[in-house]
């Protein structure tokens, strides 16, 4: 695993996006909404009027309330009863993560299915953000944002380096490795180095971008080794269940140091963890209409 920490590292990445220079900006939905969750005389009403501006948006958070991993008790059909049964914070938090993949969001071809990429982002979001919950981890909605955003990097390959995502693409097929040996053997870097690059230009949260850098390993992690282990074992279990994968995570490789980094104790109660969660799973697919 690479650090992207190290100077030369980082100068690497940061000369291959910046010489793209059409990558978005922080959404202005995000600036707004964060100026008005700053004040204590903002409405629900008020929150609702600049959100539903954005009618993609609507419908995203209303597929995550709806969600049977996200807990809620009944069904939300308005963007009004979403943020008055959520709560003004956790809407900060899903907001500002779907407005991103909103703003990164590409077109299918044939070696790119951005409707996979998307349900299998929100999947392990929300299945991350219901697993935090369950383990009693006391910040759930930053769950949410970091597993939302867990492989942002990829999108930014496909769309902004896409001769490079083609020469991994042949890498994997020519070698027999995987995608994630492909991007460090063609790149020098992977796709999480590029997302903790994005979230750190952003002023994320350290600990955000520390569980988007190591959602593969997050046993290396320095400070949210918890927050990056909920992550991992979300988009692993994806694979496991084969529910909601992706391909570029195939041949995902479970880190086992997090059966003690979150409590399971042993591989044989990880196991019948994971499988307790496959009916939430298949309900999740099917309340988003897949």
């Amino acid at each position: 695993m690479l650090d992207v920490k190290h100077p030369e590292l980082k100068d690497s990445i940061r000369k291959k996006l910046l010489n793209i220079g059409t990558l978005p900006s922080v959404p202005q939905i995000i600036t707004e909404v964060s100026q008005m969750l700053d004040s204590d005389r903002t409405s629900a009403a008020d929150l609702c009027k600049v959100i539903s501006h954005d009618q993609g948006i609507v419908t995203k958070i209303l597929a995550v309330a709806n969600s049977p991993l996200y807990g809620l008790p009944r069904r939300v059909s308005t963007i009004e009863f979403a943020v008055i049964i959520i709560g003004f914070e956790h809407i900060r938090n899903i907001l500002v993560a779907l407005s991103l993949v909103e703003a990164f969001k590409t077109k299918n071809t044939p070696d790119w299915n951005q409707n996979a990429y998307w349900v299998h982002s929100l999947l392990t979001a929300t299945a991350a953000k219901r697993i935090a919950d369950d383990l009693h981890y006391p910040k759930s909605g930053e769950v949410f944002t970091a597993g939302l955003l867990h492989d942002l990097g990829l999108v930014v390959l496909q769309r902004y380096l896409n001769p490079e995502f083609k020469n991994i693409l042949s890498a994997v097929e020519s070698d027999q490795i995987s995608h994630f040996s492909a991007e460090e053997n063609t790149l020098g870097f992977t796709h999480q180095d590029i997302g903790i690059f994005l979230l750190e230009r952003w002023n994320f949260p350290p600990y955000i971008s520390e569980a988007v850098l190591y959602h593969h390993k997050p046993s290396l992690a320095e400070k949210g080794r918890v927050l990056a282990s909920l992550i991992h074992l979300a988009d692993y279990m994806t694979q496991r269940l084969s529910i909601g994968a992706f391909d570029w995570d195939n041949n995902f490789e479970l880190d086992e140091n997090i059966i003690d980094l979150l409590g399971f104790g042993s591989m044989q109660y990880l196991e019948e963890f994971i499988l307790g969660y496959e009916p939430l799973f298949k309900s999740h697919l099917e309340s988003i209409n897949l």
